[in-house]
């Protein structure tokens, strides 16, 4: 038996990182002279509230959006629930039916069980033998009920890439005269790695 310690090999990238050097100093740093509450209006929370839309406008551009659309989670789930159950309470005068993958983050597809069970309805579509996403098949399973449609950008367990931008192009089709559905897209794993503009892609 091989009593060597061997070198971990770390693959498990896409679930969590490192956090990097440069990350943990600037974070360092922050946590250690702005102290302030954001909200406050004296000058410790004035200076928190700069560096938070200094943050806040770093990462709209990052992304091709306004500062003004971009909210700060816990995490990406959080996101996910935020943006799949908060469209769905919105919306739900318009109609109570939604679309997903079924290879969609569990985030995702725990999010559209929970409104299952309060009655919404849920269209799961599956993929190609490559894991794709039919644009085809996904605007035959809108209805008129259909309120949103969620399906990632980059799949975290096979690695797929689904074809957003089109998937986007025929949607805005069908909201040339009603208001939904919406069009949602989980790119947590795509940022950093492929181009992420909210603007090219015409997510909502």
């Amino acid at each position: 038996m091989n009593d060597k310690i061997l070198k971990t090999i770390y693959l498990d990238h896409a679930a969590t990182t490192p956090l990097s050097p440069i990350v943990h100093e600037a974070m360092l740093e922050i946590e250690a002279k702005i102290y302030g509450n954001p909200s406050s209006m004296h000058r410790e929370g004035r200076k928190a509230f700069d560096i938070l839309e200094r943050a806040r406008a770093d990462v709209a551009s990052s992304i091709g959006a306004n500062p003004k659309e971009i909210i700060f989670t816990g995490s990406g789930t959080e996101s996910d629930n935020l943006a799949i159950i908060g469209v769905a309470h919105a919306y739900k005068k318009f109609g109570r039916h939604i679309i997903v993958s079924t290879i969609e983050h569990k985030a995702v597809l725990a999010a559209t069980h929970r409104l299952e069970s309060e009655g919404f309805k849920v269209t799961y579509l599956p993929v190609s033998n490559d894991g794709l996403v039919s644009v085809d098949e996904c605007m035959a399973a809108v209805r008129p009920d259909t309120i949103l449609i969620s399906i990632m950008y980059a799949n975290n367990e096979i690695g797929t890439i689904e074809p957003i931008a089109r998937l986007a192009t025929a949607i805005k089709k069908l909201r040339e005269e009603k208001t939904t559905p919406l069009f949602h897209t989980d790119a947590c794993q795509a940022v950093g790695m492929l181009p992420v503009d909210v603007t090219t892609l015409g997510v909502d």
